[in-house]
């Protein structure tokens, strides 16, 4: 049953307000105020113990901000996930830093406040609402360890929770609040760590050694960033991102660290994000390797194996973080979500889609990691191998396609070109690294392929690609075509399906992913430009040698991240807002590729002006 909320309490703080901190197993969502109201514990994909995000704060959430009105401004120290934020009100300025320590094999939120000059009243507000914002735990004071005066523990069947600071907040039905002053030249520590409620209560953290672990982390690993290209310090931000959310012990690569922010505000393209798509991770695998990350391969390629292993036929476009295949998709009905917009998802209902380009991905982020000279072992290329030999068996049959289409299926032009790199991709591994496969057959089937395509996916009249067989329609997928080698950057197909997309699916100067009123996608509503499609606009510029435009539009595009250089997946260029999952692996990654293509075709016409 679903529950009724008044406007005022349904969330609308802006998405691009958030800022994210995480250990690389899980992240929160801080908003500028103070309020870390998004939080799964202990893994991206566990449920949500802070779901202020998708409610209001009863659904949970962490406030630790001014009482009074204050002027804001934030950053994160160097080139780590640690937030500092520094509010000044009428009466004087304090620092909070947020962090969740990295590399240390625990689940902690740490919470610093630090007075810089006068005196300024903080509140301070802790709601746990576990399962989502559903369940109110237990809350009671324990003695802690000899560190400890006192702690808060908050127990919910199998998740506890420990709250501990230098003063703790005092509950009343559910919420523990506080008020304090912090002056200038004080420091009070806070903190919160998750563990299963069987086991005992952690010790506490050293904050001050915890901190500098953290950055020292972050910094070592940034530092072997080979990239020195255009807008640097936002390709570098954009490879910290894709490192945060690669989960350290499992090796698998979430889209977004959120579920049902959505695609357009109170309507019902919402969807949950946390999980592992084949795609994205090979995509943002690919953008780890051209900065020079080789060794990123190694335990995302140990995940896929674990994921893929079985009969090839099973294969999924998605699996849970450790590899899971079960994610049922539901709708929670106690939630109003972000802007009203529902229903709330967890869980996703693709998992069962036929996407045939998917594999393409996989195999092209291989090849790209034995050309870089990665190590890939026998079994590895086994499992390759066998989804190659049962991909050419089923090539030929409609999709979903990249896009996740709940339409009826198609024969998608750019999951069949994707179909022809799988074929590519593995052809190399045989002629250029020795591994062993049925290559000939391999070629035949590449061949039929490339045909098709040019035959079926191509309208001669308008010179250009179409989105698949049944249509005119084009799609911003379609400018990946010469990105995979599918055809040269100058042939003319490839011109005239670049002038298409820019006619057809430009909106406000970015592009849209395909023109949702042409029915494809069986659903109601509409959509903002996809960032994703831009970026790689910017790729197909710079491929073609029309540098000026790459130039202009990577610049309007690197003026898009927020404050702390986060993107989401969609931006509303008449409200100059970012709309959807936050922050989105597949815009970054993207960014990261767009500014690589930019940067070698720069490259390349100053050595031919030499």
């Amino acid at each position: 049953m679903s529950v009724d909320f008044t406007p005022s309490e349904v969330n609308t703080t802006p998405i691009e307000d958030y800022a994210i901190i995480g250990d690389t197993e899980t992240a929160a969502l801080v908003s500028l105020r103070g309020s870390i109201d998004w939080l799964c514990l202990p893994r991206f994909d566990s449920s949500s113990c802070f779901t202020a995000l998708l409610g209001t704060p009863d659904h949970g959430r962490w406030l630790l901000g001014p009482a009074e009105e204050a002027t804001t401004t934030r950053a994160y120290r160097e080139d780590s996930f640690i937030l500092e934020t520094i509010h000044e009100t009428a009466t004087g300025k304090v620092k909070v830093t947020d962090l969740m320590p990295v590399s240390d094999g625990r689940a902690d939120v740490l919470r610093r406040v630090e007075g810089l000059e006068g005196t300024v009243t903080m509140e301070q507000e802790w709601v746990v609402r576990l399962n989502y914002g559903k369940v109110k735990p237990w809350v009671s004071h324990h003695p802690g360890h000899v560190q400890d005066e006192e702690v808060l523990v908050a127990i919910a069947g199998p998740d506890m929770l420990i709250f501990r600071g230098d003063r703790l907040p005092v509950g009343n039905e559910g919420r523990h609040r506080d008020l304090f002053d912090v002056s200038a030249g004080e420091t009070l520590d806070f903190s919160m760590t998750w563990v299963p409620s069987y086991k005992p209560i952690p010790i506490p953290l050293d904050t001050d050694k915890r901190i500098a672990s953290t950055l020292g982390r972050w910094n070592d690993w940034i530092g072997h960033c080979t990239y020195d290209g255009p807008h640097a310090d936002v390709v570098r931000r954009s490879l910290l991102v894709l490192n945060l959310l690669t989960d350290s012990r499992r090796g698998g690569i979430v889209a977004a660290p959120t579920t049902s922010l959505p695609e357009d505000f109170g309507g019902e393209r919402n969807w949950d994000y946390r999980y592992c798509w084949l795609r994205d991770a090979s995509l943002g695998l690919e953008s780890l390797l051209r900065a020079g990350y080789v060794d990123a391969t190694i335990k995302w390629r140990e995940w896929l194996v674990r994921a893929l292993a079985g009969d090839p036929e099973d294969m999924q476009i998605m699996y849970t973080i450790d590899g899971g295949r079960e994610l049922p998709e539901r709708a929670l009905d106690h939630l109003p979500g972000y802007a009203d917009s529902r229903p709330v998802r967890v869980g996703n209902g693709a998992v069962d889609q036929k996407q045939t380009d998917v594999l393409g991905e996989v195999m092209i982020a291989f090849e790209h990691a034995r050309a870089k000279g990665g190590y890939e072992n026998e079994q590895s290329w086994a499992i390759q191998a066998a989804l190659v030999d049962q991909l050419a068996e089923h090539w030929d049959e409609p999709d979903n396609g990249l896009w996740e289409i709940r339409g009826p299926l198609q024969h998608f032009t750019h999951s069949r070109v994707m179909v022809w790199a799988a074929f590519n991709a593995a052809i190399a591994a045989v002629e250029k690294h020795g591994h062993p496969g049925d290559v000939e057959r391999w070629r035949e089937v590449r061949e039929l392929v490339r045909e098709e395509i040019l035959t079926k996916g191509f309208n001669v009249q308008k010179n250009t690609f179409t989105q698949h067989y049944n249509t005119t329609e084009v799609d911003a997928s379609l400018l990946l075509i010469p990105a995979v080698g599918f055809l040269p950057a100058d042939d003319p197909r490839v011109i005239g399906t670049v002038r298409a997309i820019e006619n057809d699916l430009m909106r406000g100067g970015f592009l849209l992913r395909y023109r949702t009123e042409s029915g494809v996608d069986g659903l109601a509503g509409d959509e903002h430009p996809f960032l994703a499609c831009s970026f790689w606009l910017v790729s197909a510029y710079a491929k073609i040698g029309e540098l000026d435009k790459a130039e202009e539009l990577f610049d309007r595009l690197c003026d898009l991240p927020n404050d702390i250089g986060l993107l989401a997946e969609e931006y509303d260029p008449e409200e100059m807002t970012q709309v959807g999952n936050y922050p989105q692996a597949f815009s970054h990654l993207t960014l990261i590729g767009a500014g690589y293509d930019l940067h070698e075709a720069q490259v390349a016409a100053r050595g031919a002006n030499v």
